[in-house]
Parts: C-alpha cells; structure tokens; sequence
C-alpha cells in the first residue's frame, strides 16, 4: 500500500444525501441537499456524481429536476455507498521505515502495518455490509412516532 485514500467527508455525505431522498421521495436540487447536509453544493455535487455513476441515484434536469433514488434504495448497504464514492476507511500515506535498511525493524515495519490497517479496513467493510439504508432511517426516526422535523414537503 503505497498511497492511501482516506476517508473523507465524502462517505458522511453520501449516506446522509441516500437517506434523506429515500425519505423525501422526491428530486431535489443540490442546493436542497447541500441545506440539509449542511456543506455547500458544489461538494454535494460531487458526491451526486459519483452516486449516479454508481446507479444509486437518478437525475433530471429542469425546474423540477435535481437528484432521486432508484428504487429499492432502502436495502442498499453502507458498504456499497462506501465502494461507490471510493472510500478507505482505515490506511496510511505515510510509511516508517525503508525496506532497504538492514535492521529489520525499520525494514520490515511498513509492510506489518500496511497488514494493520488491511484488516482494520476489512472489519469496518464487514460492518458496514451489514447496515443498510433502512437501518439508518429506522436509528434517526425509531421512537418518533409521527414527528418528522423536516416534513415530507420541506
């Protein structure tokens, strides 16, 4: 491993924006989701690219236009939201050591850590394969009963 991709606000983001179309059932604009987010629409923009190219969301141009979900969303994993907009969740850009060395610590250290965090990225990846858009909807809105702070028409 020898550049990292960490993980950014990227994967924060995609979730939230899934979640909050799959709740609003509607297409909303970049804008819209950028309020709700609470970044900008440029950054939304963004991540709404790379969701489309993964056929997670659906897009249409107009005064109506904006960003949607595909059906079936809702069973949808964190883990393929993660897959879809590149996200490592656990890795390092920078490695101690150097291979060359002839002590075997400092030439053997940057290869067991890269192992490390392989299997840390893996645990977090087995996890999140688990969750699924649903179980998000059903931990913000479990015990709500009918409030819905931000209403299907806001």
């Amino acid at each position: 491993m020898s550049e990292a991709v960490f993980m950014t606000g990227e994967f924060a983001i995609a979730v939230h924006a899934v979640v909050y179309l799959n709740h609003k059932r509607s297409y909303l604009s970049s804008e819209a989701l950028a309020k709700n987010i609470c970044t900008n629409p440029a950054r939304v923009r963004m991540v709404m690219s790379k969701l489309k190219r993964g056929g997670i969301i659906l897009t249409r141009e107009g005064a109506a236009g904006g960003y949607a979900v595909r059906e079936g969303v809702s069973d949808l994993s964190l883990l393929e939201v993660a897959e879809t907009v590149g996200t490592t969740f656990v890795g390092s850009a920078w490695r101690s050591g150097d291979s060359d060395m002839k002590c075997l610590v400092a030439s053997g250290m940057a290869d067991v850590m890269d192992g490390f965090y392989s299997e840390m990225d893996g645990l977090c990846r087995s996890y999140l394969s688990k969750v699924h858009i649903s179980d998000v909807e059903e931990m913000i809105f479990k015990g709500k009963g009918d409030l819905d702070a931000c209403g299907r028409g806001d």
